[in-house]
């Protein structure tokens, strides 16, 4: 071998030799980069997600009242860590930056009966009205899975008003009206679609309602309710917009599961048979929207009952009823944006409250005769 093409295969080696190590190098920071995008994207989706469990009520479902004492002269940080310290609110950081980014002001000391089930805008409207805990006249518990006829019981058993005046109220076309030019992004179009019995079924949100005033107009009583569903529905706005579903399809949804739901049933499964017979063209066949279409309570549904004429027979109509048959508490409304993923397509409701899933009408059938049947 010559000098010169000596000289050219070590040049040659030395080039491979750096190409290597550039190679080598570039998977290096390529890795790097890759490595704090991830680690950035974590931290910017883990800090979004804290502040947005933040922002939300401690147990929607825990209407324990909480005495709370706001002393003379508290600033916003000592108010916001003495409503942490009394499990009120999540995270005192949250709530105070919460209020400055609100530029709410002229909370008053006192002692306070709040709960867990309260939104900021609730608590910050209680302080700042200095509404004491001795101020409640009375007050009305909505429970979940109650019809809008039920719930005007309720009403009508702690106000002074009778059922029929308050039916008459809630399927008032102005009243409903001055309802949705309140909140638009909840009352939509759709309650006044084709065969929706009532305009308002399941808008009536399931919480405890304190009242201030002995004798509150049928509004002032009403419109609490409506405004505490559109506040809950507020969180799922992105999520519905994300996976393109209505308002009014979602709180339908989310109704059908409170119905059906045990208190040992597990919603998201229930949603998933929801979601899976949907995809598959199946009828949903879920009785409670039998008996709402008949418009009564009964311990088991007939096979004659499965035959009535209406909208909400999920028997007979393929996809969801016309409208809600009932209001919803969060877990359900939960639940209708998360089902499990599953190949359920059955589930049945034990005496006990277990609710057993199953694949095929075959498997369903062998534990409905072994649940039901020989019972």
């Amino acid at each position: 071998m010559s000098e010169v093409d000596s000289k050219k295969d070590i040049f040659r080696k030395k080039l491979l030799e750096k190409q290597k190590e550039a190679k080598v190098v570039r998977k290096i920071v390529l890795t790097v980069f890759i490595v704090l995008i991830i680690a950035f994207s974590g931290l910017i989706g883990g800090g979004y997600l804290y502040i947005k469990s933040s922002l939300e009520p401690v147990d929607p479902s825990d209407q324990k009242g909480i005495d709370v004492t706001v002393p003379i002269g508290s600033s916003v940080s000592t108010i916001s860590r003495i409503l942490e310290e009394n499990d009120i609110i999540k995270d005192a950081r949250v709530f105070k930056y919460y209020i400055k980014f609100k530029n709410e002001s002229g909370f008053q000391a006192g002692n306070y009966k709040l709960n867990r089930a309260m939104t900021f805008t609730e608590i910050i409207e209680i302080l700042k009205q200095g509404k004491l805990m001795d101020d409640v006249a009375f007050q009305i518990t909505i429970p979940e899975g109650r019809q809008l006829k039920e719930i005007a019981s309720i009403i009508s058993n702690k106000a002074s008003f009778s059922e029929e005046e308050i039916i008459q109220k809630l399927t008032d076309k102005k009243f409903i009206e001055s309802m949705r030019a309140k909140y638009p992004d909840l009352l939509t179009d759709d309650i006044f679609g084709e065969n929706v019995k009532y305009a308002l079924e399941g808008y009536l949100f399931p919480a405890t309602y304190p009242y201030y005033k002995k004798d509150p107009t049928l509004e002032e009583i009403l419109e609490p309710m409506i405004k505490k569903t559109s506040e809950v529905v507020a969180i799922y706005i992105p999520q519905l917009q994300e996976q393109k579903m209505s308002v009014h399809r979602f709180v339908t949804l989310a109704s059908l599961i409170e119905e059906e739901a045990t208190e040992k049933a597990d919603r998201e499964k229930i949603s998933s048979v929801f979601y899976n017979r949907i995809e598959k063209d199946m009828p949903l066949q879920t009785d409670p929207t039998v008996l709402y279409a008949l418009g009564e309570h009964k311990d088991r549904v007939l096979y004659k009952d499965l035959e009535v004429d209406s909208a909400y027979n999920t028997y007979q109509n393929k996809g969801l009823p016309p409208g809600p048959i009932s209001n919803a508490g969060k877990i359900s409304f939960v639940a209708a944006l998360s089902p499990e993923d599953t190949d359920f397509l059955y589930f049945l409701a034990t005496k006990e409250g277990d609710v057993i899933f199953t694949k095929t009408l075959d498997e369903h059938n062998k534990e409905k005769d072994k649940h039901i049947t020989n019972k």
